[in-house]
């Protein structure tokens, strides 16, 4: 790992390849563990267990572990553990069913009026609980102009294609060559309107967050940037910059986290993550994830009563904007379906018994005008 004094001198000399230091000087291999603060029994097991799944970190997500702490939140994310090695009945190598719904490769179309594009399958960190880790061990599945074209091609000759989200992988670990080349093949497709990118960038590795970057992604096309913070411990005065540059520049941020076991499974966590994000950073609580199927994770998933009481209690302690979804991305490509608490505790006729947020059942009472005989279609369709 480099120090601390040679990243500083490199982030000072060229800030928009500071990030190349940052991530030069975390962890790439299974051999830099060895770098890293670990009993040698903790080293051994988590060289066995990054035989199945990639470990990476930059320096600058590792600084946030504490290292007397074997229950860290960021440390459990990150560091490979040998219940990674335990899988169970019913796990999945593609637990939302990417591979059925690629009509060609690096795309996944799964939704009428939108797509996945997966630009590079390499991460600037490689989460332990990932759904997508089966990919990403693969090796050499890099950008390519020529991997991406038949993925260009489809959507170009898809109408109903409003939206195009890169994924992967990171798009944002990308050069800015590589994002610019990218955002200018989709935007000269004119029936798509919206860029989204899913990405851990700004939380891990937030001195990618550059002018360069910013530039390489403006243009015609709406930008909407959804991060990956999972636990307020990851919010830093470096990841509150990196999410202002990107406000400012004019993009829409949401937030998406994994409810994890062991990380945020209590509503303190929850709680303060949630405020923080939308009160510090401006970014919007978008999805709150059931784990899912991804093999050897059963050791982070809760249970969804669990996550259904989580949540309930957080709508009753903030406002509107700062609650995420709690949904469960189905497998087969069923979708992300909400799974949150109901507060629906009967009906009869237009009278409703519904459940407050202070726990009481209340009477409501429909009131309309002269309704016309109702039917399952949607109004309008």
């Amino acid at each position: 790992m480099t120090s601390d004094t040679n990243l500083h001198n490199a982030r000072a000399a060229d800030p928009d390849t500071a990030w190349q230091a940052d991530v030069r000087a975390g962890v790439r291999h299974v051999r830099d563990l060895a770098s890293l603060p670990l009993s040698p029994a903790e080293r051994a097991a988590a060289r066995a267990a990054a035989v199945n799944h990639k470990v990476r970190a930059p320096k600058a997500y590792l600084d946030l572990i504490d290292w007397n702490d074997p229950a860290d939140p960021i440390r459990a994310q990150v560091i490979p553990s040998p219940q990674e090695l335990e899988e169970v009945e019913g796990e999945l190598d593609d637990p939302i069913a990417d591979h059925d719904f690629s009509p060609v490769p690096r795309l996944t179309h799964r939704h009428a009026d939108r797509v996945l594009l997966f630009p590079t399958y390499q991460c600037a960190v490689y989460c332990r609980f990932c759904f997508r880790k089966e990919s990403l061990t693969s090796i050499g599945r890099g950008y390519t102009h020529e991997a991406l074209e038949p993925a260009l091609a489809y959507i170009a000759d898809h109408p109903e294609i409003r939206e195009v989200i890169l994924t992967g992988g990171d798009p944002l670990s990308l050069p800015d060559k590589a994002l610019a080349e990218i955002f200018a093949r989709i935007e000269a497709i004119p029936h798509v309107r919206l860029l989204r990118i899913h990405t851990r960038v700004p939380v891990v590795l937030p001195s990618r967050i550059t002018s360069g970057l910013v530039a390489a992604l403006q243009g015609r096309l709406m930008v909407t940037v959804v991060t990956h913070f999972n636990h307020a411990r990851e919010i830093t005065g470096a990841t509150e910059v990196a999410c202002r540059t990107l406000r400012q520049a004019g993009f829409v941020l949401l937030n998406q986290s994994v409810l994890l076991k062991g990380v945020n499974d209590s509503i303190e966590a929850l709680e303060e993550l949630c405020r923080e994000l939308m009160y510090r950073l401006g970014v919007k609580p978008y999805y709150l994830h059931h784990g899912d199927l991804a093999r050897g994770m059963a050791h982070r998933r809760t249970t969804i009563a669990q996550g259904q009481a989580l949540t309930e209690a957080l709508r009753a302690r903030l406002s509107g904007i700062c609650n995420p979804v709690y949904v469960l991305d189905l497998p087969e490509g069923g979708g992300k379906v909400p799974i949150g608490p109901c507060h629906v505790e009967g009906r009869q006729g237009e009278s409703w018994r519904l459940r407050g947020l202070d726990g009481e059942v209340r009477e409501y009472r429909e009131i309309v005008g002269v309704q016309e005989e109702q039917s399952s279609k949607i109004p309008g369709s």
